[in-house]
């Protein structure tokens, strides 16, 4: 039988690796890592890169083995899930690995300018009820431009067609340079090596959409620090699913 919440969040207050600061835990206190995330955890200069929306941290995890040279953050607010992936981090000695469970909506208040090099946004909800929501919307660009490196890497993998067809559009309307986009990343990938590297890591839940027959979407896009953005003004067709097993809410075809 496996762990229960409980027990899993005993186990992360006793990891090294995971930092929990939800939004109430950072009212009133500064997070003492902001700008110190290379000098006091990793004790390297090596890029750090970011897992938004980590889930269990399966591809945080696996970004860490392919690139020792680097250091990976998976952050998510639902710690029993983030425990897989900082348990396998602790077993198997990733010093390159760290987890913060926190809510995306205040990333910016960990990292300080520059600090991070390049973002992923892995199976993200497409949040087709609330554009501010989603995770490649003007408002998180905003966000990101606070601690990413100028012209810092975008890197977008989804099941859903909703979520980047809107990207597309968000990168198009404010002329974002995008360095690779599919809309059938394992079609692509045999024949091209540029999409080795967003095929190499699958998770678990990706493996089922696959079977399931959804083809896995991939973008690449840089976003400078300066230039005012904007929303694309455009009606998406929404996705016929919300996630595994799952059928959408809403009754709408199209949506902002």
């Amino acid at each position: 039988m496996g762990k229960g919440k409980l027990a899993k969040f005993a186990d992360m207050a006793t990891y090294d690796n995971v930092f929990q600061y939800p939004y109430g835990a950072l009212k009133d206190v500064e997070f003492p890592l902001q700008g110190r995330w290379h000098e006091e955890y990793f004790h390297n200069q090596n890029p750090i890169v970011l897992e938004l929306g980590c889930g269990k941290g399966e591809y945080t995890v696996g970004l860490a083995k392919k690139y020792p040279g680097m250091n990976f953050i998976g952050v998510d607010i639902k710690g029993a899930r983030m425990w897989t992936g900082a348990t396998q981090a602790v077993n198997e000695g990733l010093k390159n690995v760290a987890f913060l469970r926190t809510n995306i909506e205040i990333i910016d208040r960990f990292f300080a300018a520059d600090e991070v090099q390049e973002i992923w946004l892995t199976f993200s909800d497409p949040q087709m009820k609330s554009p501010r929501k989603r995770l490649t919307s003007s408002w998180f660009l905003e966000r990101y431009r606070h601690f990413l490196v100028d012209g810092g890497i975008i890197h977008l993998k989804t099941d859903s067609n909703f979520l980047f067809t809107y990207t597309t559009y968000m990168v198009e309307r404010n002329s974002l340079s995008v360095l690779l986009t599919t809309k059938d990343l394992y079609a692509e990938s045999p024949e091209n090596p540029a999409f080795a590297e967003p095929a190499s890591i699958q998770t678990y839940y990706e493996s089922m959409w696959i079977a399931r027959g959804l083809n896995i979407k991939y973008m690449k896009f840089l976003l400078p620090r300066e230039g005012h953005l904007e929303e694309p003004d455009v009606e998406i067709e929404l996705d016929d699913y919300r996630s595994y097993h799952r059928d959408k809410r809403s009754s709408k075809d199209k949506a902002k």
